[in-house]
């Protein structure tokens, strides 16, 4: 790749909790990384339409809320009804365990839970890129 890894980082619903998003965005930024980070309470339309607009190669969403059974696949829902289909979803926050594998065949591709090292999510996100 010619440039940085771009990264949008977004709080998806009423989640209004986003020190860990802005953790991460710092590591991804010390990890050379070009982060968008779009702020509290967006809707999954706004969290798409910024990274078709910015270009990401990757969406990180964070989410506190336990709506992530619905706002997470909605993202993924969104892209693939633009046929978006070059961008990384992965997701984070406060999940169950038993929710993981719903989540993943909705189309997010790596879910870190509290505890999740930021060096673990910057490895998968450079392993792991589709563009």
């Amino acid at each position: 790749m010619n440039r940085p890894i771009r990264v949008l980082i977004a709080k998806p619903g009423l989640d209004g909790h986003d020190r860990g998003a802005k953790v991460i965005a710092r590591a991804l930024r010390d990890a050379g990384m070009e982060v968008i980070y779009t702020g509290l309470r967006q809707t999954p339309e706004q969290i798409v339409a910024a990274a078709v607009q910015e270009d990401v190669d990757v969406v990180g969403m964070s989410l506190l809320s336990g709506a992530h059974n619905y706002l997470f696949p909605r993202v993924a829902e969104l892209f693939k009804e633009q046929g978006v289909d070059d961008i990384l979803i992965i997701g984070g926050g406060v999940i169950p365990e038993d929710d993981i594998q719903s989540l993943k065949d909705a189309g997010i591709a790596a879910i870190f839970t509290p505890g999740a090292q930021t060096t673990e999510m910057i490895e998968y996100i450079k392993n792991n890129l589709k563009k």
